[in-house]
């Protein structure tokens, strides 16, 4: 009787264990679906806003075009086309485990660099893997771009802070 008490017992432990430990996933499911519906969240309100600063450069690029029409043919060049003014710009957003901090470099109204300044905090594996992202962004010449998988979080503070210095090169 007394083994089956034991046993009764040990099998009770068990079961409260295995129930705890589901538990304990599931809501670490729910906090990493929270994660990834803040950061579609915040990449939604990027890509708004930048529809918003291309709806903005529209209207500038037709009120220019109809002020270049009104000028010699001689003055114009491609420059006018773009929605950036040549320089180097900062912009910082928060990453995975702390503030990215990124500069973008302008030239002939175009990105032709995008560096990392800073990113304390990073986890250097998932900092390495968003890395990749910079290809895509200058490529685009636009942070309007798919984030990395593996390095979600990181990536999408670079997008961000790229996002962000855009926005201070905007004519």
């Amino acid at each position: 009787m007394k083994q089956l008490l034991v046993r009764s017992l040990n099998l009770a432990v068990i079961a409260a264990v295995l129930l705890g430990y589901n538990t304990v996933l599931d809501r670490r499911e729910k906090e990493d679906q929270i994660a990834q519906l803040s950061a579609e969240l915040e990449t939604t309100k990027l890509q708004k806003e930048s529809l918003e600063a291309a709806a903005k450069t529209t209207q500038n690029a037709a009120a220019s075009e109809e002020a270049a029409s009104d000028a010699s043919a001689a003055d114009t060049d491609d420059t006018t086309a773009s929605p950036y003014l040549d320089g180097t710009y900062e912009g910082e957003a928060e990453g995975f485990g702390g503030m990215i901090t990124v500069q973008v470099t302008v030239e002939n109204g175009q990105m032709t660099d995008l560096s990392i300044l800073s990113a304390d905090g990073e986890d250097s594996a998932y900092l390495s893997n968003a890395k990749d992202i910079i290809p895509k962004i200058l490529e685009a010449q636009s942070a309007d771009v798919d984030t990395i998988s593996g390095a979600t979080f990181s990536s999408t503070g670079i997008k961000n802070a790229t996002a962000e210095a855009l926005e201070k090169a905007e004519k």
